[in-house]
């Protein structure tokens, strides 16, 4: 997996607060400008053996940007995923979520988030609230059940 950031941005990832083992597949690349990041996104997300690759454009992605990182995920066959603010994205991605933290049981607990899907291309949006305690890179979904889209409706 590899995330690309900008090499002027202060905030860096700890790979030590990482699950077990997932820092150790983590290769970060720090671009100098935006036509770099997005050099370097394209050219990852072309490259079959990328299972993932995060990038962290600055600037709104232009339709031919968007375009042409969609069209490099598609060859290589590589999930990408885009951190934008919320004036940022593109108009060619297949989804486009929002995150949100949540006041969890205490104050101890700064995992819970709700997700939003606000854009799908291939299906319909919804949210749901997750909680990751830490120990593996699995979430935990800990939206009722009747609160979720889609779930079936019972007669009684």
């Amino acid at each position: 997996m590899f995330w690309v950031q900008p090499d002027h941005v202060a905030e860096q990832l700890m790979p030590q607060a990482m699950p077990e083992g997932l820092a150790a597949q983590l290769h970060i690349v720090r671009a100098p400008s935006e036509t770099e990041l997005l050099r370097a996104a394209e050219e990852i997300l072309r490259e079959p053996a990328v299972a993932a690759m995060i990038a962290e454009p600055q600037k709104p992605l232009s339709l031919k940007a968007g375009r042409r990182l969609q069209l490099a995920a598609e060859a290589g066959g590589t999930l990408g995923i885009l951190l934008t603010g919320s004036a940022g994205g593109s108009a060619a991605v297949e989804t486009r979520w929002h995150c949100t933290p949540l006041a969890g049981l205490g104050p101890e607990d700064s995992t819970l988030h709700r997700w939003t899907l606000i854009k799908n291309k291939s299906g319909t949006s919804g949210e749901w609230d997750l909680r990751w305690d830490g120990s593996s890179p699995a979430f935990d979904m800990v939206s009722a059940t009747g609160q979720r889209p889609g779930a079936a409706e019972t007669s009684g």
